[in-house]
């Protein structure tokens, strides 16, 4: 594997932490939204990461073990979760129903930020890979 590809391939995996990070941060931020455009309370998103061979670009190592396991990380989708929303009792609200209760965004906060550390420490992992890789390149022109 040459040094770009595998550059590639890490900004790959920081792209789609990226675009996690940023799908919790939107439902933190929506934890308690009771009323959006299309009707009823928010509901909380998550990525669908997949993974994408980059085998026909070794389309030279195809006997070699190993060469199909390389892959870049695509989001082809953002889904709603379909959880029920949650149900508060609070007759003062003014989504309130008729029985008083309120229905809230099925966003568990603690589920959210133990999502958000998992992506930050992938993410993070993804940065000590590309510092990595750009020590490798360093070294290797100064050897030459």
């Amino acid at each position: 594997m040459d040094f770009f590809t595998a550059m590639e391939i890490s900004a790959s995996g920081l792209g789609a932490e990226r675009v996690r990070m940023n799908l919790i941060a939107s439902n933190l931020a929506n934890a308690r939204t009771t009323r959006t455009a299309d009707g009823g309370p928010y509901r909380r998103l998550d990525p669908v990461f997949q993974a994408v061979p980059v085998a026909a670009r070794f389309a030279e190592m195809a006997n070699e073990r190993g060469a199909q396991a390389a892959s870049l990380v695509e989001v082809p989708q953002i889904r709603q979760d379909n959880a029920p929303p949650q149900q508060v009792y609070d007759p003062t609200h003014p989504d309130a129903d008729a029985n008083g209760f309120v229905s809230l965004p099925n966003v568990n906060v603690v589920e959210e930020m133990v999502n958000l550390i998992t992506a930050s420490r992938a993410y993070e992992a993804g940065v000590t890979v590309v510092q990595t890789l750009k020590g490798m390149a360093r070294s290797a022109l100064s050897i030459g």
